[in-house]
């Protein structure tokens, strides 16, 4: 595990290695899933819906995709995707750390119900529930989590 992270704007020669890392993470997550089925809609989702409409911003570690994150200008935070190799090191902190300067009048996501360690983790970053919902595409209950920033 390294902390030598280097953020910086996706590129479209990143996408082959964020789609992979993606499947990857998420295939870790949710074992029963096959995420590799999911890969073309995935990558028509990725082109056509969050590269256009988000900031994409990536880490790399040692000259690899480690992770990224994406933030739109409303200030939905839809993705934040970290290597296993990288979890528990400061990246995903750094990732949202990122997102909350690039969407400084607040953040909003939403988090599948069962991915305890994903809440943690936003909790231990400023969020706050803010509600329960259903994720239209896969039909599992999520949360609704909130970041403000600190009134000074």
């Amino acid at each position: 595990m390294t902390a030598g992270f280097t953020l910086r704007p996706y590129r479209a020669e990143d996408e082959d290695a964020a789609i992979a890392l993606w499947q990857a993470t998420w295939q870790l997550a949710y074992p029963a899933i096959d995420f590799a089925a999911r890969v073309p809609w995935w990558r028509e989702r990725w082109r056509d819906e969050l590269v256009p409409k988000a900031e994409v911003i990536v880490a790399e570690a040692e000259g690899t995709l480690a992770g990224f994150v994406t933030i739109d200008a409303a200030g939905y935070l839809d993705q934040l995707v970290v290597s296993p190799e990288h979890w528990g090191s400061p990246l995903a902190t750094q990732l949202v750390d990122a997102a909350k300067r690039r969407s400084p009048g607040g953040i909003t996501l939403l988090v599948n119900k069962d991915n305890t360690r994903a809440i943690r983790f936003y909790q231990r970053s400023g969020f706050v529930e803010a509600g329960e919902d259903v994720n239209p595409t896969s039909g599992r209950p999520v949360v609704r989590m909130a970041w403000r920033p600190e009134a000074r």
